[in-house]
């Protein structure tokens, strides 16, 4: 079997398979080559490490699924002008001789004034005579929010005490001059973990508590919580996770009705603060 037969799993499908893998990671040290190509910013050394014959196949897989030249892949490494860069491996495994296929999230810090992005990458290695290089890669683009590992998280309590929990949480927002925040979503969606692990940012849960009473709608399959949907005008076929903002007396102020945040892995923190301190409650 060659490398050609081999193909790279899906992204998301990496990510969650057991963690306990990572562990082989450490013993492939072509992988610290590359990081350390990264940290460089120099693209001429990052390029190297890709394979001249046979040709890499490279794919940015975050809208679709674009191929891309060597080139062009490590000019967007080096473009990024990481100065940290931190990789949370979901798998390294050498599924024959001379092959590893190494998967991993990589937290990059830029340079001065700095943010953090966030690269989903799938990489399969060969060894050839000049040393490993890179014949394959599947990646994300850089994404401001950080990428769950696993969809084990239960976000969202059993389907038939939702219109009890909205009931609640309109009587505590009340008391408290607070708004609600209905999330409806599922366990299984991908953007609604997405969602929920950026709420519970630093620089993005202090106005979420102070200010929103949250609660979790399951969904399902789109066969649970309907009428809840329906009654807050958030449409199921516009996608999940979907917002509705309610005030401390259970008016309606905001209903999602074009999937606005269906996509949470685009998005980036300050969109989600612009959109919370627009619907907070305001000063009386």
């Amino acid at each position: 079997m060659t490398w050609r037969c081999l193909y790279l799993l899906p992204i998301v499908t990496v990510l969650f398979s057991t963690l306990s893998q990572s562990q082989q990671s450490s013993q492939f040290a072509p992988l610290a080559t590359w990081k350390a190509a990264v940290i460089s910013g120099k693209g001429s050394l990052i390029r190297e490490l890709y394979s001249s014959d046979p040709t890499p196949r490279i794919a940015v897989t975050t809208r679709g699924s674009a191929d891309i030249s060597a080139d062009a892949d490590a000019a967007f490494w080096a473009q990024l002008h990481a100065r940290q860069l931190t990789l949370n491996i979901s798998q390294s495994t050498s599924p024959q001789p001379g092959i590893q296929q190494v998967s991993f999230q990589a937290s990059v810090r830029t340079a001065p004034p700095g943010r953090t992005l966030y690269v989903v990458e799938s990489q399969l290695w060969q060894k050839q005579s000049a040393g490993w290089k890179l014949v394959a890669v599947e990646r994300t683009d850089a994404l401001k929010l950080e990428q769950p590992l696993s969809l084990d998280a239960k976000l969202y309590p059993p389907a038939s005490g939702a219109r009890q929990e909205v009931r609640e949480a309109i009587t505590q927002a009340s008391k408290l001059h607070k708004n609600v925040l209905v999330v409806f979503g599922a366990d299984w969606c991908y953007d609604c973990h997405v969602l929920d692990r950026a709420l519970r940012r630093p620089d993005i849960a202090p106005t979420l508590k102070s200010n929103y009473e949250v609660v979790h709608v399951d969904v399902g399959q789109g066969d649970k919580n309907q009428d809840l949907m329906n009654e807050y005008q958030v449409p199921m076929r516009r996608g999940i996770p979907a917002l509705a903002v309610l005030d401390s007396s259970g008016k309606l102020l905001y209903s999602q009705k074009n999937g606005e945040f269906e996509r949470a892995r685009a998005m980036g923190p300050e969109d989600l603060l612009e959109f919370l301190n627009k619907w907070k409650p305001q000063p009386e």
